[in-house]
């Protein structure tokens, strides 16, 4: 069952996003992006700090220092991907309101589409992997995970659908981008299930590895986003949905805390 819920919870991100892109105009897209980034940044956060790490530290046989040392190896690795353009969480395309050059989006896509895809099926596997230790962990945490994930993944898929069409591909061929992407993070999933769950006593280390991705996205991407200078409206907007977004993950660590 747990397996079953690992391919279900993986599939959901990628089909969601390429759902949402296929049925809306670019420029809706565009504008829900902005609200979905504030969201999954609450999120993200919320889930990391609230739910994740506190199960990994509640581990008895993990040392707190040694997985405070996973946690900075995690951000530095993050880093490290994202500096040779292997972890990509684009939310940026030419019509986003940064003032991005006009052939920005083809050099963010590269030749034919490449880069976006091999950039986002690496962090798609590392997110399904991800969505598997924490359902070895505990159930609950891997639903929590898991929605943290898609809030996440679907404005970086739109993000991705909205740069490859501005790069000039053809719709049919930006989604099918997105939905080959998309099916690394099922990959990953199994992959981490049978891999992982011969190794139970990794899974702390593992969950605050998870965590570090969560905490890196959301301070290094997201929340910098929501730094620009908006008319009180739209700064009101970015604040309600990150409360959302961390009310959401409160709610979840309520009943993860329940749960134990």
């Amino acid at each position: 069952m747990t397996l079953l819920y690992i391919v279900l919870a993986t599939f959901a991100g990628g089909l969601l996003s390429v759902l949402v892109a296929a049925s809306l105009t670019v420029g809706v897209l565009t504008r829900l992006v902005k609200s979905l980034v504030s969201l999954s940044a609450g999120i993200l956060l919320g889930t990391s700090l609230l739910n994740v790490l506190p199960e990994a530290f509640e581990s008895r046989t993990a040392q707190p220092q040694t997985l405070f040392a996973v946690l900075l190896a995690g951000l530095l690795f993050f880093w490290l991907l994202e500096k040779v353009e292997l972890y990509r969480h684009t939310h940026h395309h030419e019509d986003d309101g940064h003032h991005h050059h006009h052939h920005f989006d083809a050099e963010q896509a590269g030749r034919g589409g490449l880069t976006v895809l091999v950039g986002d099926s690496i962090h798609n596997f590392c997110d399904g992997a991800i969505i598997a230790a924490a359902f070895l962990a505990d159930t609950k945490l891997g639903f929590a995970t898991a929605l943290a994930i898609v809030a996440h993944e679907i404005p970086q898929e739109v993000g991705d659908y909205i740069v490859l069409l501005n790069a000039g591909l053809s719709r049919a061929k930006a989604l099918l981008f997105n939905a080959i992407s998309g099916m690394a993070s099922v990959v990953g999933g199994v992959l981490g299930y049978f891999l992982i769950g011969g190794f139970e006593g990794a899974l702390p280390y593992l969950l605050v590895a998870a965590a570090s991705s969560f905490i890196y996205i959301s301070v290094a991407d997201l929340l910098p986003q929501l730094q620009r200078r908006l008319a009180w409206r739209d700064t009101f907007a970015q604040v309600a949905w990150l409360g959302v977004g961390l009310g959401v993950a409160f709610a979840v660590s309520q009943m993860l805390h329940g749960a134990h």
